[in-house]
């Protein structure tokens, strides 16, 4: 397994764990919620970008 390989798991899992605070947060604090969906769209497309050769 190569560096870029362990980078673009490393994002998708970030990008995953991003997506769960979304979810915990969307009833309580709509402005966490929004900060989160951002960063894991950024963390995602990072490790699309990644895939892309």
């Amino acid at each position: 397994m190569t560096g870029s390989d362990v980078l673009i798991v490393g994002l998708l899992a970030l990008g995953g764990f991003l997506v769960g605070g979304v979810v915990s947060f969307w009833p309580r604090n709509k402005v966490g919620a929004v900060i989160c969906a951002v960063l894991a769209v950024l963390a995602v497309g990072g490790a699309v970008l990644r895939l892309l050769p």
